[in-house]
C-alpha cells in the first residue's frame, strides 16, 4: 500500500544512463534478449554483523504500476537523443520480468543476492534506479532501528524522527522499515493511517511554556488527556519542578478521576542520574507505575550506556539518529548483471575489478540458508546456480570463497531456500503479509543469529559461501578473463 501523497508514476525515477542504454539495446536487436541481475549490498552499516531486508512492498507498487505517460515521451524525444522505435515502444512498455527476493524482516549479509531480475535487459536495466533506492534505503533504516531496540534490551523504542528525515517520503517509509526493524511505535501520524503503525505523542516545551506556570501547564493537560498523561519535565527543572508537579497533578487531577500518570519523559540533562533521582521521587509518592521515557539525540550506544550506568528508563524515543542512520548514512547496494541469454541458455557474466570487493559473483542463483536443526539457529549462507540442489540429509562442506582453505563440514541442518518469487514474467504472484507479521518475522529471524553475529563492536563474521559449482563458474571467469 502506498500512502495516498505518493501514488504517482514513478517510471521516469530512473537514471538517465538507463534510458540511453535502453535505447541502444533496442537499436542493436536486443528489446527481447532476457538478462540476469542480482542486486546485492558489500558493507553492513556501522561495521555491525548483519542487516535487514525492507522495502519490498514498495518495490512492488512500483514495479504494478510501470508505465511511460505521453508527457514522459514528449520529454525524451525533446532531448534529440532517441529514435522514435524506440519511444513508441516505451509508449507500449508492459512489464515482462521475472523477480526474486528475500523476505521483508529477512537478515541478510553481503554479496549474496537479495533481489534478483530475469527478463528483457531493457526493462531489467530501466528499474536499477528504483530497485536500488527503494530497498537501500528502508534497508537501512531497518538495520539502524534493529541495533537500537537491541540495544534498549526488551524497553520500548518509539521512532521520533519524522522531522529530522532527509524528506517526507523518507519519514514516512523511514518510519515503516523502524517498525520492521523491531520499534513499538512512531511519532509520524500518517504512517499510523497508511501503515496502522501505533502513533503516539506526547506533549511539547512550547505547551508548558505558553502557561503562566509548569503546573498550569501539566493540569490543563491531565483535564483533557486523563487517560494519557505524559508529562514533559524538563522544560524549567527536573527535580526541582517538574517531577513534583506531575505528583501533585497526578494527586490533585488524576487521582480523583481514578486515573494515574502513565510516564513522564526527560529530554535533557544527565539523563541516567535524572532517572535515577525521579524514579524514587515517584515511587515515594505512589506512582511506581509511571513510567520514564528518555529521549534526546539517542542512539544505540548511549541507550547501552544508559542501561550499564543503571538509569532508570522503561522507554525511549530516538529521532535523528535512527531515521537518518546518522552514523553510516549509506547502504551500498548495487545492481549487476549475472547472466545473458543466448541460444536458450543463460551465459554468466562477471564483472572484474583491480579492488577485491568488487569483482562480482556470475550465474543465475539461489540463496540458502544452514539452520541447525537442535537448536535452530543459523550456520551460514549458501549461494547456489539456480537449479542446484541442496541435500540437506548428508553432511556438506563448505569453504570460504576467498580464503578457500577455511572449511567446515556441516551436519543435521535444514537448508531452506531465501528468495521467493514475487513477480512471474511481469504478474505479482507474492501475497505481502501485513506489516505486524513482517515486523514479528524479523524478530523471528533475528533470534536464529548467535549473539556473537548480533555485537555492535568487532561481530563474528558470518559466512556466506559458494557452491563448489559457482565457485568453479566464477574461477574459470576469471582465469578466461586473465588469459584473454
Amino acid at each position: 500500500m502506498i500512502p495516498t501523497n505518493l501514488q504517482r508514476n514513478l517510471t521516469m525515477l530512473t537514471d538517465f544512463y538507463e534510458i540511453t542504454m535502453s535505447n541502444g539495446y533496442f537499436q542493436y536487436g536486443f528489446e527481447d534478449r532476457e538478462a540476469v541481475f542480482d542486486m546485492f549490498f558489500r558493507k553492513i552499516p556501522d561495521n555491525g554483523g548483519f542487516a535487514i531486508f525492507a522495502g519490498l512492498e514498495q518495490l512492488i507498487d512500483y514495479l504494478k504500476g510501470l508505465k511511460f505517460t505521453q508527457e514522459d515521451i514528449a520529454y525524451l524525444r525533446g532531448k534529440g537523443q532517441f529514435c522514435e522505435e524506440f519511444l513508441d515502444y516505451l509508449l507500449r512498455f508492459e512489464f515482462k520480468c521475472s523477480v526474486w527476493t528475500m523476505r521483508e524482516g529477512t537478515p541478510i549479509f553481503p554479496y549474496e543476492p537479495v533481489v534478483v531480475v530475469r527478463g528483457p535487459i531493457i526493462q531489467a536495466q530501466l528499474i536499477e534506479t528504483m530497485v536500488l533506492l527503494t530497498i537501500n534505503h528502508q534497508s537501512l533504516m531497518a538495520t539502524k532501528a534493529n541495533r537500537i531496540v537491541r540495544a534498549a534490551q526488551g524497553r520500548s523504542v518509539t521512532e521520533f524522527g519524522s522531522r529530522r528525515a532527509q524528506s517526507y517520503d523518507a519519514a514516512i517509509l523511514g518510519a515503516r522499515a523502524t517498525y520492521i526493524g523491531g520499534c513499538a511505535a512512531t511519532a509520524c501520524a500518517i504512517a499510523d493511517r497508511e501503515y496502522g503503525i501505533p502513533a503516539v505523542g506526547t506533549m511539547a516545551h512550547s505547551w508548558v511554556q505558553v502557561f503562566d506556570s509548569e503546573y498550569d501547564a501539566f493540569k490543563h493537560y491531565a483535564e483533557i488527556y486523563p487517560d494519557n498523561c505524559v508529562f514533559l519535565v524538563d522544560t524549567y527543572n527536573v527535580l526541582k519542578s517538574g517531577i513534583p508537579n506531575t505528583i501533585r497533578v497526578a494527586n490533585e487531577v488524576l487521582a480523583p478521576l481514578g486515573k494515574r500518570p502513565k510516564a513522564v519523559r526527560i529530554d535533557s540533562g544527565d539523563i541516567a542520574y535524572l532517572s535515577k533521582k525521579a524514579r524514587k521521587l515517584l515511587d515515594a509518592a505512589g506512582y511506581p507505575d509511571c513510567k520514564i521515557m528518555a529521549s534526546n539525540s539517542l542512539d544505540e550506544y548511549i541507550i547501552r550506556d544508559l542501561i550499564v550506568q543503571g538509569a532508570q528508563v522503561d522507554l525511549f524515543g530516538v529521532g535523528e539518529n535512527m531515521i537518518t542512520s546518522k552514523s553510516d548514512p549509506v547502504f551500498g547496494g548495487v545492481y549487476k548483471l549475472a547472466a545473458v541469454e543466448q541460444d536458450g541458455e543463460f551465459v554468466p557474466k562477471i564483472k572484474i575489478s583491480e579492488t577485491i570487493e568488487k569483482i562480482t559473483t556470475p550465474c543465475f542463483k539461489d540463496v540458502y540458508r544452514f539452520y541447525n536443526r537442535e537448536t535452530g539457529q543459523a550456520i551460514a549462507d549458501y549461494v547456489t546456480v539456480r537449479g542446484e540442489t541442496v541435500d540437506d540429509s548428508r553432511p556438506i562442506t563448505i569453504f570460504d570463497p576467498v580464503a578457500t582453505w577455511k572449511k567446515k563440514t556441516i551436519t543435521n541442518f535444514e537448508a531452506k531456500c531465501l528468495l521467493v518469487q514475487v513477480f512471474d514474467q511481469g504478474k505479482c504472484v507474492y501475497e505481502q503479509p501485513p506489516l505486524d507479521q513482517v515486523r514479528a518475522y524479523c524478530e523471528q529471524q533475528v533470534a536464529t543469529l548467535w549473539e556473537e553475529v548480533k555485537r555492535f563492536e568487532n561481530p563474528h563474521h558470518y559466512y556466506v559461501d559458494l557452491s563448489d559449482k559457482l565457485w568453479n563458474e566464477r574461477h574459470q571467469l576469471l582465469e578466461k578473463m586473465n588469459l584473454d
